[in-house]
């Protein structure tokens, strides 16, 4: 038994956000050059959380928490950086 379970997978990638940027839960839109993070998480989701590039804080991107896609996290990371790129208040699929 590995005594050091590896951490979760996690994507993270610099984008441009699209006219009308990205919806967030905490802060509403945020626009500009963001970063998102893309984590499998233990019970089968995926969490996405974003923030203006360099910043401190993290938001939730809104409609966070999906269920983890069957073909792999990278297609729902780069789904979700696509949605962000066009802008409109991106959120996460549903």
């Amino acid at each position: 038994m590995n005594p050091h379970p590896s951490p979760p997978e996690q994507l993270v990638s610099k984008v441009k956000a699209g006219p009308g940027g990205a919806m967030t839960d905490e802060v509403g839109v945020i626009t500009g050059d963001l970063t998102i993070a893309t984590r499998l998480l233990p019970d089968g989701h995926a969490g996405i959380a974003i923030q203006y590039t360099d910043a401190d804080e993290w938001y939730t991107l809104t409609g966070s928490l999906v269920p983890a896609p069957p073909q792999s996290l990278a297609t729902l990371h780069e789904e979700i950086l696509e949605r962000v790129r066009h802008g409109g208040g991106a959120e996460a699929p549903r």
